[in-house]
């Protein structure tokens, strides 16, 4: 058995101890440091885990690899140094608000030869997984990822919840869009300026599939909910839960009399989702299968930058139809 790889964890925020948790319980990884220049929270994780702490490191030589779920701005400077020094690199979503800077993360990847996993977590989901095993000819995706408000989430919602959606239309289509539209809106008092709270995209594909996909930080609860029309049927994935539910339209009647309204006939299909693990613990299995060699880094290379290009795309459409 291999031994497990020695990680270095850059950041100990909400994602940080989320990462260090699964980090720690799994059988092929070992939580070798965890850093952060604020000590509280970083002892605070370290502790709760068992590993040691560092405000800063000197170097990863120490270390197999690394995952960088520091706040977004500084996802290009440690990714850089943990590339360089040739260790494979799991950098949470997005590599950056900057495309430019996210282009050049991925061409050092590509140069050095080296692993790098971007944390576009809805890939792991199970639901998802099974979505595209049932899906066969989509004609419309609807998503609605709306989260009430975080102060701490400093990233407009288009970068920090759309691109996981706008990933998985990608993933859904195999295409690039070829019409993107959006339009934002800045609500909140307490939002860094410039970074929008709500975010409707829709996009158009060669195929003729159009997605719409609907992100907020303003909402009242937290909704994850995708579904995917196709001639025949729709399903729907609750990607919080984590279940697939498809729909099939029989007929419908307008009830007369005393119960007038309105009667619809719906076959219900409620598909068995066999994989109970959580998407977290699936993405890091994957992330060791790169860093051992056991899985195609360049493939997993070549899915990163699409969805921040479309996100790009639909960035500046929205500033363009304020301006």
């Amino acid at each position: 058995m291999a031994a497990p790889l020695r990680i270095a964890l850059i950041g100990t925020g909400t994602m940080g101890a989320l990462h260090a948790r699964v980090v720690s319980q799994h059988q092929d990884t070992e939580l070798a440091v965890v850093v952060d220049p604020d000590e509280l929270a970083g002892r605070s994780t370290a502790d709760a885990w068992g590993t040691s702490w560092l405000p800063d490191l000197d170097g990863f030589s120490e270390f197999d690899g690394v995952i960088v779920a520091a706040p977004t701005s500084a996802h290009r400077d440690w990714g850089l140094r943990a590339i360089a020094a040739g260790k494979p690199t799991l950098i949470e979503k997005p590599l950056s608000q900057d495309l430019d800077d996210a282009r050049e993360l991925v061409a050092e990847a590509r140069r050095h030869g080296v692993p790098l996993l971007c944390g576009l977590l809805e890939r792991f989901n199970p639901a998802v997984a099974k979505m595209h095993e049932i899906v066969e000819a989509p004609i419309h995706l609807s998503v609605l990822r709306h989260s009430p408000h975080t102060p701490r989430i400093l990233t407009g919602v288009a970068f920090d919840l759309a691109i996981h959606d706008v990933d998985l239309a990608l993933r859904l289509t195999g295409e690039l869009p070829v019409r993107v539209g959006a339009q934002f809106s800045w609500c909140h008092p307490t939002s860094p300026p410039g970074s929008e709270d709500i975010a409707e995209l829709t996009l158009g594909f060669p195929s003729g599939m159009l997605a719409a996909v609907s992100a907020s930080r303003v909402s009242q609860r937290k909704i994850r909910l995708l579904q995917v029309a196709e001639l025949e049927r729709l399903v729907e994935v609750d990607l919080l839960r984590r279940d697939i539910t498809v729909y099939h339209h029989v007929g419908a009647d307008y009830l007369e009399g005393r119960n007038t309204g309105y009667r619809q006939q719906t076959v219900i299909d409620i598909p068995a989702v066999l994989d109970a693990r959580e998407p977290l613990v699936s993405q890091l299995a994957h992330f060791v299968s790169l860093a051992r060699g056991e899985a195609d880094a360049d493939a997993e290379l070549a899915t990163i930058l699409p969805p921040h290009e479309v996100i790009d795309d639909a960035v500046r459409a929205a500033l363009e139809a304020v301006s």
